[in-house]
């Protein structure tokens, strides 16, 4: 890509951006493009022990030493941990964002989630992006139009998720997990679930679909699925049986 790109995760709290997309963030960067995480919440009410503004201090903290390791952007909204509500409100309110930011791409969670703060990130993204490009809707700043949208692979947003791209994550590996283990919840100090582990064996096991050694996959739209090309693009020798 010769045009320098702006990418632009938003994450129900922090660490979802990180863990799911980290490491396309860092390519992004290091090719030249800009890249932000934006976390709809902190996550603060997630710690077994610590209260949440203590936790929250600390997650901010973890936050912007992941950002600053791989050359991100960080912006957290005023949401708190559970409470993302969906509503015309916060619509209005990540339109702003999208305007104010001026994405080409965004990446934000699938709605097939058992979590109630990223099934409503999904549709307040979704609802945001259509606000924030219609310029008979009239806000503080113009409207902005994005490029593309895609779906992390979480897996705690799994129901029907289907993976259509994949990107060759193997360059920027270990800086994302350098990055990631600044953060307490994926050293498996907060909860039972082995963050890191799962998400280094899905980059291999989504590698070796996309053939190369480390990758991440994402969804498209349903509505975003059809190319039109002058011939079939054709890549790598494809095994069929």
């Amino acid at each position: 890509m010769s045009d320098k790109l702006h990418i632009v995760f938003f994450g129900a709290h922090i660490g979802d951006a990180e863990i799911t997309c980290g490491h396309v963030l860092a390519k992004y960067v290091k090719a030249g493009h800009k890249a932000t995480i934006v976390a709809v919440t902190p996550g603060e009410k997630g710690h077994p022990t610590l209260p949440p503004e203590e936790y929250e201090v600390q997650k901010r903290q973890e936050a912007e030493a992941s950002a600053k390791l791989w050359g991100c952007d960080l912006r957290i909204m005023p949401f708190k941990d559970g409470e993302t509500y969906l509503n015309e409100e916060s619509k209005l309110m990540f339109a702003d964002v999208i305007r104010e930011l001026k994405p080409d791409i965004v990446i934000t969670h699938w709605k097939g989630s058992f979590h109630k703060d990223h099934i409503n990130t999904h549709y307040n993204v979704v609802e945001g992006i259509f606000y924030a490009a219609v310029p008979g809707i009239k806000r503080a700043l113009p409207a902005h139009g994005i490029k593309q949208l895609y779906f992390a692979d979480n897996w705690e947003d799994a129901l029907e998720f289907e993976p259509n791209v994949y990107v060759d994550i193997t360059d920027v590996y270990d800086i994302w997990k350098e990055g990631i283990e600044k953060h307490a919840l994926f050293r498996g100090e907060v909860s039972s679930f082995r963050y890191n582990e799962y998400y280094s064996g899905l980059a291999q096991v989504r590698g070796a679909i996309a053939g190369c050694d480390k990758a991440a996959a994402f969804m498209l739209p349903r509505f975003s699925t059809h190319r039109t090309f002058d011939f079939f693009p054709v890549h790598e020798t494809m095994l069929i049986y």
